[in-house]
């Protein structure tokens, strides 16, 4: 519950640095009872979390630790383990945690660590600041956290990593063995129309023709291996979605893509290809 706590915080302070110009006075001063002001927009944008300081000792974040805020005002943060959203309030720049959801899985000991000192760090009314795209959430009691805005990945030269399998409007998780590992697929887009990447067993190439909506895959060109499950599953599960004609969204650093069906697949933004 310590972990729920912190990590929520930190969205929900994303939000509050995420304002309007509206609640400044004339001498540039927050009136009260107005948002943060920034240069940011409120929604549409992602908060990567680059670290923690607390009682004057800086901590880098775990990779891929981040903070969304949708246009009706509910924070998400994912870590890399554990998500979490919640609903705040905002007072001038005072933040109030509201009503907190989050997934309880047991997450590995460096990262376990870096979510309990952000649950002591963090907790009931916080402040936030906002300059050069830069993020600072501070704690009463001085500790605070740093977050910067990502830009969002492109359809093309980002490696995309899959991370779901769509169905009938629902996500679920990639075939697992019985150790609970997943199989591992990615795909990249290239500017030459063509896709390649990996199925989860073979590596493969299709042409690909894109437009702002919608890309139409070519005869899909695979190699020919035998591999243990769930690598075989997840192929079968990626070939029906590379097939013909889907749609296909890009927000932030994940991609969607769905077929005419409602079959599909999610991914996450890797480092852009060279």
């Amino acid at each position: 519950m310590t972990t729920v706590t912190a990590l929520t915080t930190l969205a929900l302070l994303a939000l509050a640095g995420c304002g309007t110009d509206t609640g400044r006075g004339s001498d540039g001063a927050a009136e009260a009872g107005s948002e943060v002001a920034t240069d940011l927009p409120l929604t549409d944008v992602r908060w990567s979390i680059e670290s923690l300081s607390v009682d004057g000792k800086k901590t880098a974040a775990p990779a891929g630790a981040s903070v969304e805020i949708d246009s009706k005002g509910k924070a998400s943060a994912q870590t890399g383990c554990n998500s979490i959203g919640a609903q705040v309030t905002i007072d001038g720049d005072t933040i109030t945690v509201g009503e907190k959801q989050t997934t309880l899985i047991g997450c590995p000991d460096e990262l376990a660590a870096f979510e309990k000192a952000l649950g002591g760090a963090f907790s009931g009314k916080l402040k936030a600041k906002v300059e050069d795209k830069k993020l600072t959430l501070t704690g009463a009691d001085g500790d605070s956290i740093a977050l910067s805005a990502e830009k969002p990945a492109p359809l093309v030269g980002t490696p995309w990593a899959v991370t779901g399998l769509l169905s009938g409007g629902t996500t679920s998780s990639l075939p697992k063995d019985k150790k609970g590992e997943t199989g591992k697929a990615t795909l990249t887009f290239a500017k030459d129309g063509t896709v390649s990447g990996n199925l989860g067993c073979n590596t493969f190439s299709a042409p690909a023709k894109t437009t702002d909506t919608t890309i139409t895959f070519g005869p899909v060109k695979a190699t020919r291996k035998l591999c243990p499950e769930p690598g075989m599953s997840l192929e079968r599960e990626l070939l029906k979605v590379l097939k013909g004609k889907v749609t296909y969204e890009v927000h932030h650093r994940g991609l969607t893509l769905k077929t005419a069906d409602g079959e599909g697949l999610s991914a996450g933004a890797g480092t852009p290809a060279k």
